[in-house]
């Protein structure tokens, strides 16, 4: 029967990946720019409209235009315009080329983390054709989208990397990534946290050499303590292969109890702790861009005080967009 290499087979889901996205959002190209955030973020900008400067660029990183800090999306739409001027297709074509590659980074890192090909091509392929994608793909303004995830797939895939060969330099693609995608959308706050889940699985960090190390000196001790009530049974002139009695399973003559280990030993402080202290620059990353987005956004007026919004209309309001997104969803 017929088989096809498997780097073919990797080639060929790339490429069904890449024109299974392009042929669902295509029809992008035929759109405009709408009245909704697109004349702040692009048509209406005119720090925008002269393309990449130095005024420009200096402008991308102190700005907290339209309540947000994210100066590499600004320059992102420099760039644009720079190339294509306002011509609408340019910009939405630009927005499916990173939905794209960002499917393809998707497929790329579950194969690499599982090696598992085609179910890492079919959550490739949820991802590029989930409806939720299209709003951030048709949508010239939500570019910060597309932008911020681009970046995060690039992160996880240097992560991957760093976690094969753990020296310094991984570790510095790992930190600008994801300092990058935070200045594109802050979203990407919650990235460290995802990192430590992968470090659970599938990368099972969390019962490496340390966890066998540590089994290894446990066995060693349990040993000792077998040998030293043997050796106490002979001396009292007993038998070697027979428990002392009234002795259970599991415990010595000296009625000392021999600990089973169990899998929940594998995941102790001790191995948690080199993996959370490793990510401290990622957190203090996150950290800072929370600031600097609750700061930003409390100066262009999109917090409200608790006197403003009491918390229990907060929750309320959380409990009820939370049903009927859910709601939209199911209809679509």
């Amino acid at each position: 029967m017929f088989s096809v290499p498997k780097n073919k087979q990797i080639l060929v889901i790339f490429v069904f990946l890449a024109c299974t996205t392009f042929a669902a959002f295509w029809q992008v190209s035929h759109c405009d720019f709408i009245v909704y955030d697109d004349p702040k973020y692009v048509t209406e900008n005119v720090h925008i409209h002269h393309g990449i400067t130095i005024q420009a660029i200096r402008w991308a990183l102190t700005t907290g235009h339209c309540s947000n800090w994210h100066p590499v999306t600004w320059i992102s739409h420099m760039l644009d315009v720079q190339l294509f001027g306002l011509n609408s297709r340019w910009h939405h074509l630009t927005n499916l080329l990173f939905h794209i590659a960002n499917t393809l980074l998707l497929f790329f890192v579950f194969h690499r983390m599982t090696k598992a090909r085609w179910k890492s091509a079919f959550v490739a392929a949820l991802f590029a054709l989930h409806p939720l994608h299209v709003e951030s793909v048709a949508w010239v303004a939500e570019r910060k989208d597309v932008l911020s995830t681009f970046f995060w797939m690039l992160t996880m895939g240097a992560y991957i990397y760093y976690v094969e060969h753990p020296r310094f330099r991984s570790y510095l693609a790992v930190f600008t990534f994801l300092a990058l995608g935070l200045m594109a959308k802050p979203m990407l706050v919650t990235l460290p946290f995802v990192l430590l889940l992968l470090d659970y699985w599938p990368l099972g960090r969390m019962q490496g050499a340390r966890s066998t190390e540590r089994e290894a000196g446990g066995a060693k001790q349990n040993t000792g303590v077998v040998q030293e009530a043997l050796s106490a049974n002979k001396k009292k002139g007993k038998s070697g292969k027979k428990l002392a009695s009234g002795s259970s399973p599991g415990q010595t003559s000296r009625g000392v109890k021999l600990e089973e280990k169990t899998p929940a030993d594998k995941y102790q402080w001790v191995l948690l702790r080199p993996l959370l202290l490793e990510k401290i620059p990622l957190f203090a990353l996150a950290a800072i861009s929370s600031i600097v987005t609750f700061v930003v956004q409390a100066k262009g007026g999109s917090v409200t005080s608790l006197e403003g919004i009491a918390p229990c209309v907060r929750i309320t309001n959380a409990f009820v967009s939370y049903i009927i997104s859910q709601i939209c969803c199911g209809l679509y």
